[in-house]
């Protein structure tokens, strides 16, 4: 499976997906922002949640800029068997790219 999903790809196909904020708690403290309906996960405390995910559900990450955070989640949830992307540019890229975003 292919790690990243561009964030004109999710604009199209969004409503199927489980989209996890996966911002360092300081960076998710200094945003008001978020993907709509996304649910945060603290990447420091991966190893907590990660076996809860579903096994039958795309999902999709991110974090800001989708760099060593989102890589090293996405490793973990694949080493788990997820369907698992993240976004190309983080929450900062789907912004760019106009994606929406609400408040938090």
């Amino acid at each position: 499976m292919e790690r990243t999903i561009s964030p004109a790809q999710l604009q199209t196909e969004y409503a199927d997906k489980l989209i996890l904020d996966v911002r360092r708690s300081s960076d998710l403290a200094a945003s008001s922002e978020q993907l709509a309906g996304a649910l945060w996960q603290d990447p420091e405390k991966l190893a907590d949640w990660v076996g809860k995910l579903p096994q039958d559900k795309d999902i999709v990450i991110y974090c800001v800029r989708s760099g060593s955070v989102s890589n090293g989640v996405i490793d973990a949830l694949h080493a788990k068997g997820l369907k698992a992307r993240f976004i190309a540019g983080g929450i900062e890229g789907w912004k760019a790219a106009g994606g929406k975003v609400s408040a938090k």
